[in-house]
């Protein structure tokens, strides 16, 4: 178990400015009375009954086990947890002197609870005599453990305390699921265990792992990238979340985004259309191959409970000449395909003991629902006209929050500005009110779902803030506001002294969207065009993001276009913003560099947001830099008549400056690369003589899928190509002095090299 707590009393005022004001309907502003006395835990307990002193606690006191075993998973983590965040090295003792005294005893918490839930209650009492934690089940007592550890805090003269009082506690919501998107990229198994640690530490109870190609599929061994999971380290990585109360579901993407599957040439007959977006509907190998992949991940993930069939995106089921010659293809029959390859999806999976979660969305069309099995999980509710039907079935759904879309490196946590100028809010506020007021919870909502999307490869460190907040509201929505809640994920996460991270957050979405918003978008030529769209089969121009390069001057004389410079006119106000950015940017490294040396636990985590900053550094370095370049070339230009000599300063000038930026970039492109790969293995892997097979499928237009390698990240630079603009201008310079007879003994080495 990873290094993990740590507590801090802090005011909320910072975060009060920083989060969409609150909904009436919930939490109104007022502190939880755990945080009115600068405690801190998440998610916030149910019940909370507190006297008036604190409890504290030294080495003298000790834990008391009950009829618990030795190795029991809240035994270890109570004495782990103390020892991590306060060094005290409690003993695992007879009882006597003051205890922390752990049990298990059914019935413990409100019997009315449905069996589920009930399992996850627990008691903490906490006096001067002991403390007492009692779990209705060991997964109870467990998070009983949790929730203590998480509280106990520091005062000013170095005692450790905990308040007097009594908690009563269990979630509102069964499931709290967080989604482990791997598309593309693969983490390595400490970095999952790690992250099945502090999931743990929030309650979050359920990992949807889209497992994609990095899975060794034994049944289609073809599919697996190099070096994928194999059947014995995912049922490894899912015994460890299963000792920690946490299932990971496996999701298979199908049957449309089979990208990673239809792609290789033994599967080509059953792509739909041609396309290697999605499977034939009317084929029986679609489904043979399906269920093959199914049946593999349900045998490396015993203990699992569930399976997600996914059925995303299914925009054109039946589209297949072969589909057409059974149904014909209108969006009653797409409709009819969806619900025909649930059914035999649910029945498949029954089979094996496990329960689907679904994506009930287009095509699926309203009357349908109903031919539904009503045992599914819809996990998503996409459509308004689904709520009655779906309640009338009996579905369960989830309280589905996307933490991730398509945005650039970092999400859109916090309120932002849209590319118009238009305020927009923030990821969290639907982590917020999405668990009193979503569609879902007008059905027969059984948990929450965080999703987080590695469509724009995003590193899994930044979704953090996301998959606790959301999680957080699913153990007791509206328990506390949402600035309260933050506040508290950066105390736990971090540690003490570590709240103003909350502003480098805020800096970080804000550079970006810069990134993000300051390139042109130009057809492409890496690309062929896509299939369609959710609108339909229609071939769409893809586009990549570029800027133009600042115009060379002419020879002999060194002319430009004077009146519409791209950089001082098309560009300008993508320059303004990048001078504004510049600021905020210096500040934001100096607070990550400055909270390196501080924060108690997930240094690493800080790691990658500094390796972001840097990028953002970077780009707006470059965007400064070209507005200068072309300043540089004009004013050569202007003087290239009667001051020649000056004219060529200029010039190298400006070949320094973009000479500057083809270093920069290289660094830190070489130290974010380095720094990911601390955490995941590097993409486009050769293992064992077996290559990496790299093809986009034909719909989706994912960032992180355009490149093989995670230089995805600085493509639109490399489009640009300024090692290449950089040897022109050499040679420009170089002509110029030949042309105008001028001494090339003073030109730097740079120049007469490139």
């Amino acid at each position: 178990m990873s290094q993990r707590f740590g507590a801090l009393s802090t005011s909320v005022l910072t975060v009060c400015m920083a989060v969409t004001i609150m909904t009436q309907t919930q939490a109104s502003g007022v502190v939880t009375p755990l945080r009115a006395r600068g405690y801190t835990v998440l998610p916030t307990p149910q019940q909370v009954e507190l006297q008036a002193n604190d409890i504290p606690i030294d080495a003298s006191w000790k834990i008391v086990r009950a009829d618990l075993k030795t190795d029991d998973i809240a035994v270890a983590t109570l004495t782990q947890g103390l020892r991590e965040k306060t060094g005290l090295d409690l003993a695992v003792a007879e009882p006597g002197g003051k205890t922390i005294r752990l049990a298990v005893k059914s019935g413990t918490i409100d019997p009315k609870l449905d069996e589920p839930r009930a399992k996850q209650a627990y008691l903490l009492k906490i006096a001067d005599s002991g403390i007492e934690i009692t779990g209705n089940t060991p997964q109870g007592l467990f998070y009983g453990v949790q929730t203590l550890v998480q509280l106990v805090k520091r005062d000013h003269l170095g005692h450790w305390l905990l308040p007097a009082g009594t908690i009563r506690d269990w979630p509102q919501y069964e499931l709290r699921i967080c989604h482990w998107d791997t598309k593309h990229h693969q983490d390595r198994i400490e970095t999952l265990k790690r992250y099945l640690d502090w999931s743990a530490c929030f309650k979050i109870n359920m990992i949807c792992f889209e497992l994609e190609d990095k899975f060794a599929y034994p049944s289609h061994p073809v599919i697996g990238q190099p070096a994928a999971f194999t059947p014995q380290q995912l049922q490894d990585l899912v015994n460890y979340g299963l000792a920690r109360y946490i299932q990971i579901v496996p999701n298979i993407q199908a049957p449309a985004h089979m990208g990673f599957v239809l792609k290789h040439d033994e599967f080509k007959n059953l792509r739909s259309d041609g396309s290697n977006y999605m499977a034939k509907f009317s084929d029986p190998a679609t489904y043979d191959l399906i269920f093959d992949m199914y049946k593999d991940v349900i045998d490396a993930t015993r203990g699992v409970d569930y399976l997600h069939v996914s059925t995303d995106e299914v925009y054109y089921a039946g589209i297949d000449a072969q589909d057409q010659k059974v149904r014909p293809y209108n969006p009653e029959n797409r409709s009819l395909w969806f619900v025909e390859f649930v059914n035999k999806a649910r029945d498949f999976a029954a089979r094996y003991n496990r329960r689907i979660f679904v994506w009930v969305e287009m095509p699926v069309l309203p009357g349908h629902v109903e031919k539904l099995p009503p045992d599914i999980i819809d996990g998503v509710v996409a459509n308004q006209d689904y709520v009655v039907a779906e309640k009338k079935l009996g579905l369960r759904t989830l309280v589905y929050v996307s933490m991730q879309g398509a945005e650039w490196l970092f999400p859109n946590f916090f309120d932002y500005k849209d590319q118009k100028g238009d305020l927009q809010p923030g990821r969290l506020k639907d982590a917020y009110d999405s668990p009193v007021s979503s569609r879902a919870t007008k059905v027969n909502p059984i948990g929450t779902f965080a999703a987080g999307w590695d469509d724009s490869g995003l590193h899994n460190e930044v979704f953090w803030l996301g998959w606790v907040t959301v999680s957080a509201y699913g153990w007791h929505p509206a328990g506390a506001t949402l600035p309260q809640t933050v506040t508290e994920f950066f105390e736990i996460y971090y540690g003490p002294g570590c709240d103003g991270l909350i502003d480098a957050y805020r800096d970080l979405q804000s550079g970006a969207r810069l990134y993000e918003g300051s390139w042109e978008e130009v057809p492409s030529k890496e690309r062929g065009p896509s299939y369609g769209s959710s609108q339909g089969k229609r071939k769409i121009v893809r586009r990549d993001e570029i800027l133009r390069m600042p115009e060379l001057p002419t020879l002999p004389d060194l002319k430009m276009d004077t009146e519409t410079p791209v950089w001082k006119t098309r560009y300008s106000q993508r320059i303004e913003r990048a001078r504004a950015e510049a600021e905020r940017n210096e500040k934001l490294r100096f607070t990550l560099q400055s909270y390196l040396p501080k924060v108690q636990q997930n240094r690493y985590n800080l790691e990658v947001l500094l390796a972001l900053a840097e990028l953002q550094r970077h780009h707006i370095e470059m965007m400064l830099g070209l507005a200068q370049v072309e300043q540089d070339l004009l004013k050569a230009s202007a003087l290239a008549e009667r001051d020649k000599a000056q004219a060529v300063g200029l010039l190298v000038k400006a070949h320094d400056t973009i000479d500057r930026l083809v270093s920069d970039l290289d660094t830190t492109y070489a130290n974010l690369k380095a720094t990911w790969e601390k955490s995941m293995f590097p993409k486009n892997r050769t293992v064992d003589g077996k290559p990496y097979l790299h093809i986009m499928d034909d719909v989706k237009d994912h960032f992180a899928d355009r490149r093989v390698d995670i230089d995805y990240m600085i493509a639109p630079e490399q489009r640009m190509d300024l090692p290449g603009y950089r040897a022109k201008l050499s040679q420009l310079i170089r002509e110029f002095i030949k042309t105008q007879n001028l001494d090339a003994k003073a030109l730097p080495d740079k120049v007469l090299e490139d």
